[in-house]
């Protein structure tokens, strides 16, 4: 069996303002109509002995990654919650063991949620090819075939005069010293290479025997263990502590916050693929880009005459090479070149475009300042609906509440602020202390300042309600939680 380990952690900062750190890339849908992780897991239909994904994500994001997964009728075998980032080596070994558990040893394949793979159908393929040498032994992984000397990825360095044989047997090799012609599937890996300069990257594109580091793997769930055991047991010690002290909460699967926190932080790359030998690499020409900039998405949309690429509301004149997102407002574009500007409801991002790996920087100074726009959009989700600030000064806020049918929010109260609810879609029902009613479209209640109260959503069809908030504090943290099923 082959279980998918999708790795949805990442912030995605380089691609500020849609990719917000409660709300990142791998959750949105930047190159399609499906968000980036439900691509992810929509690509791996057709392979053969698939299982159920293991997803890590960070507990922030559970509700939508649950969410996105039911959307596209996946189950997943279990959603990993991580506490705090501790990089890909130890979520993989958490979902090594969690496979483990379940008393069989399947091949993982591990996927990063975030990479547009234009041709699913050649990811299958190495897949399949792959398996049986990931069944004999080998850890492998996919080397993107390079298309430019591209400075920004790291790069594996194959192996040519020992492609791996497909027969039998482990750790099996083909020694045709003879040949060395690249006609195998995969090769044993000869060496991992950090960024290189452009001079660098050049040469490893005329030698022909390196690839992009895709992040990609497939292995058994033992052999990983096995080796992290060998080069970096503690990090094995303490996954395995923070997986046997997790709580099971709802769907998920809590990991223990102490024990993880005190595994060492490091990425597969490093703790075990650089240092054993029995690393292989498959070459994978499957359209992949790991849209780790907007750069990215200009290099992989779908162009007009003058080379832009426009989503939303746009016009541009005499505009040429620019990658231009508008989510609520119109964005008209008047002589730019090689530029990206991106709107949304908050914020506004304009940058030249061999300048946006400097986005990130902003995302910095957002978070020194204390400043939202680098959390959430003005639209947040929630496991219940969504809310969306429509304004906000001094001593009120209006917000637009969606609840989605047959959902409720936890019982509640508010030490400083009272709310006025007015139903401007569907039906609520309305818990106010000790009573509780019914209201319809066009009618509204008062929530006073210390009462308890909970909004549900009986009906058939989504509930909107428009919420006027007053008090002398209006941040999300004044919620003291009596009741609520999904557990916060």
């Amino acid at each position: 069996m082959i279980v998918p380990v999708i790795l949805s952690g990442g912030a995605g900062t380089r691609l500020w303002p849609l990719s917000r750190e409660l709300y990142p890339k791998q959750l949105l849908p930047l190159a399609g109509s499906h968000t980036m992780l439900q691509e992810t897991a929509r690509r791996l239909e057709g392979l053969k002995a698939l299982g159920a994904p293991l997803v890590v994500c960070n507990e922030a994001h559970r509700f939508m990654v649950a969410e996105q997964l039911r959307q596209i009728g996946r189950t997943p075998a279990a959603i990993i919650l991580e506490p705090l980032g501790r990089n890909t080596a130890p979520a993989v070994a958490v979902a090594a063991l969690q496979a483990l558990a379940g008393g069989e040893d399947p091949l993982l394949l591990v996927l990063p949620a975030d990479h547009v793979i234009r041709q699913p159908e050649a990811l299958r393929a190495a897949v399949e090819a792959g398996a049986p040498l990931a069944r004999d032994g080998r850890l492998m992984t996919f080397g993107i075939v390079p298309t430019a000397p591209e400075t920004g990825y790291g790069y594996i360095r194959a192996d040519r005069a020992c492609p791996l044989s497909l027969v039998p047997g482990p750790l099996s090799t083909t020694k045709d010293q003879g040949s060395g012609s690249g006609d195998a599937t995969a090769f044993a890996v000869a060496e991992f290479v950090e960024k290189p300069d452009l001079a660098t990257a050049q040469r490893y594109l005329a030698s022909g025997d390196y690839f992009w580091n895709s992040g990609m793997f497939l292995f058994k769930a033992s052999r990983y263990l096995e080796e992290l055991e060998r080069l970096a047991p503690e990090m094995l010690r303490w996954s395995r502590a923070a997986l046997d002290k997790a709580a099971r909460d709802l769907d998920f699967t809590r990991l223990d916050a102490e024990a993880f926190a005190a595994c060492p932080s490091d990425s597969i790359d490093y703790a075990v693929m650089e240092k054993t030998a029995a690393a292989g690499v498959i070459p994978l020409a499957a359209g992949w880009n790991d849209v780790g900039s907007w750069s990215a998405l200009w290099e992989i949309g779908e162009r007009d005459g003058d080379g832009n690429v426009c989503r939303g509301d746009v016009l541009t004149t005499a505009s040429r090479n620019c990658y231009l997102h508008a989510e609520r407002r119109l964005i008209a574009a008047v002589g730019l070149e090689d530029h990206i500007v991106v709107e949304t409801a908050d914020a506004v991002l304009v940058a030249r475009r061999d300048r946006v790996q400097e986005v990130k920087e902003i995302v910095r100074r957002l978070k020194e300042q204390g400043r939202e726009e680098a959390l959430l959009h003005r639209r947040v989700n929630r496991p219940w609906g969504a809310y969306e600030g429509l304004v906000q000064d001094g001593r009120f806020q209006v917000k637009r509440i969606s609840v989605h049918p047959g959902a409720s929010l936890s019982r509640q109260l508010h030490h400083h602020r009272a709310e006025h609810w007015v139903v401007v879609r569907g039906t609520a029902r309305v818990t106010r202390g000790a009573e509780t009613f019914i209201l319809s479209e066009n009618e509204s209640t008062y929530i006073p300042l210390g009462i308890e109260h909970r909004l549900e959503n009986p009906g058939k069809i989504p509930l909107e309600i428009i919420e006027v908030q007053s008090g002398s504090y209006l941040g999300e943290d004044d919620i003291v939680r009596f009741e609520d099923q999904y557990g916060r």
